[in-house]
């Protein structure tokens, strides 16, 4: 009975992870994603951003990372990538923004680790921009931060 307890917790989807991240911090200009448990900093790792990581994301296909204060929408096994943690972009404002300048604003940004096929360690690592827009870390702190996360924790990308 223990061993099944112990796969449904580690194997199930977990909305409602036992040691809880409150809060994620992206850093796009120090290159880093930081992780608050009751104020205090619980992981902290180097990302690689999108291929044109300044500025804020306008559009689809603009290659940026978005701005601005989201949350984790979902936790998704079966991505191109190792894990995936989907962020709420577009939000109502970068909605409104793109359909002001006639765009699309483009979505599906996540925290992911590397590509499951066509993984190259030269390419995909965080010394390179290397995501469509997204935030990716190395599959062992995916791993790590899979297991604390829950869907609703707020997330925010800063400059």
């Amino acid at each position: 009975m223990i061993r099944i307890l112990l796969f449904l917790l580690l194997f199930s989807k977990n909305l409602y992870a036992l040691e809880n991240i409150d809060f994620i911090i992206v850093n796009k200009e120090k290159r880093d994603i930081t992780m608050y448990k009751r104020g205090k900093v619980l992981n902290k790792f180097k990302i690689s951003l999108g291929f044109e990581p300044i500025g804020t994301k306008i559009k689809r296909g603009d290659g940026k990372t978005p701005e601005g204060l989201y949350y984790i929408e979902d936790k998704i096994r079966d991505s191109s990538f190792f894990l995936a943690l989907k962020v709420s972009y577009p939000n109502p404002w970068d909605i409104r923004r793109a359909l002001e300048l006639n765009y699309h604003p483009g979505g599906q940004i996540m925290i992911h680790g590397v590509p499951n096929i066509g993984y190259d360690q030269r390419y995909h690592n965080s010394n390179n921009d290397w995501t469509e827009g997204c935030v990716a870390i190395s599959n062992q702190q995916m791993l790590k931060i899979w297991k604390k996360i829950s869907i609703g924790t707020p997330i925010l990308i800063k400059k």
